[in-house]
């Protein structure tokens, strides 16, 4: 008896449903967004002086333009926490095949 997972025919709809290395990629990056996002919030927490021309309007389109340059900056993958993240869940070489049961059998 065949294990669903293990069936070949399986294989495309968990890469469809994001459950392959463009989901993990994708996913990763947002993490890195997220980390980057906290630390420019924390940036603009530590301001040294007051902000004459301060509102709450000006406040969140600071928080828009803040969120924006996290998702480039974590798409250009420059500080390696989206690689490290990647690294981390596909596990070591080969680990991929044996998780889906295409372990050469």
């Amino acid at each position: 008896m065949t294990n669903p997972i293990s069936s070949a025919s399986a294989m495309p709809t968990l890469a469809a449903g994001g459950g392959g290395d463009g989901g993990l990629r994708k996913a990763a990056e947002a993490f890195e967004a997220v980390i980057l996002r906290q630390l420019m919030a924390s940036m603009r927490q530590a301001k040294l002086g007051d902000d004459i021309f301060g509102s709450s309007a000006t406040d969140n389109f600071r928080e828009m333009a803040d969120a924006r340059t996290a998702d480039s900056l974590a798409a250009m993958r420059q500080f390696g926490i989206a690689d490290m993240v990647e690294r981390q869940f596909r596990g070591p070489p080969g680990a991929s095949a044996a998780r889906f049961g295409g372990g050469g059998q």
